[in-house]
């Protein structure tokens, strides 16, 4: 008998909450998807030039099986090693990668922790090309469909039935929410997909330092966009920091925190 009873359960349970989280039951409509992206291209034809970008229709996260799967992985090992503190992401789009770690938070019966929400929710800022030039050609901030309504993601999070008192919501650019959070905070996983040098930039330096010893942190866009590479060198250069980089796919990463 397993010492745990409760583990194929959890198990089974996290499985499900990451396939439906991806749509990957029922799978994408073939049809929807060209539709939205003949409409991308409509909306953006300088921008869409060397193709447009197939953003999930209805999955309400596009991070896609490897990276979700990282996260819960990261994430239950903060709670079988005892590392102090709450989660969060910047950058949640739909809100998937949060409902998955407050599912995480349920299965295993926590109570004490919380999921940090943290998002414009309208969208990327525009660049700052004087004060950040490795932005200044970013042009995400041009695509609606990364903007996603707050009230729209908690309707997400209903839907699992996951919208409590443990979900937090920090709405706005992070060089303005994130100076916000209590100086006490503590994490002990912070998940980043800002995208930007500014908005990498912005959470490693209101966040790192609130990350606990042996916590998580995650780089979503490290492999795929230089301008966030180079802001989490920047700023681990500019404290003297070491770290341990692992690759999750061809764009994401993590390390802990020695």
């Amino acid at each position: 008998m397993s010492a745990d009873p409760g583990a194929l359960s959890r198990a089974r349970y996290l499985d499900l909450l990451e396939k439906t989280l991806q749509n990957a039951i029922y799978g994408e409509s073939v049809v929807e998807t060209k539709l939205k992206l003949w409409l991308q291209r409509l909306r953006h034809p300088y921008l869409t030039r060397r193709g447009a970008i197939p953003w999930p229709s209805r999955a309400h996260s596009m991070i896609g099986p490897q990276r979700l799967r990282n996260l819960r992985t990261l994430m239950e090992r903060t709670l079988h090693e005892g590392v102090a503190g709450d989660y969060i992401e910047t950058g949640v789009w739909r809100g998937g990668a949060c409902i998955l770690m407050r599912g995480a938070l349920a299965a295993h019966g926590v109570r004490d922790r919380k999921v940090i929400v943290a998002d414009s929710f309208e969208g990327l800022p525009r660049p700052d090309g004087d004060k950040y030039p490795d932005d200044r050609r970013d042009t995400a901030f041009a695509f609606s469909e990364l903007a996603v309504p707050v009230d729209e993601v908690k309707k997400n999070f209903a839907s699992y039935n996951l919208l409590d008192d443990q979900v937090i919501f920090l709405k706005g650019f992070f060089k303005d929410s994130l100076p916000t959070l209590p100086a006490d905070s503590r994490f002990a996983l912070i998940r980043l997909d800002g995208d930007m040098y500014e908005s990498t930039m912005d959470a490693l330096t209101n966040l790192y330092d609130k990350l606990s010893k042996g916590g998580f942190t995650i780089i979503d866009d490290y492999g795929g966009l230089k301008n966030c590479a180079k802001a989490v060198h920047d700023y681990l250069d500019q404290r003297g920091l070491t770290v341990d980089l692992h690759k999750v796919d061809d764009s994401c990463v993590w390390w802990q925190k020695a």
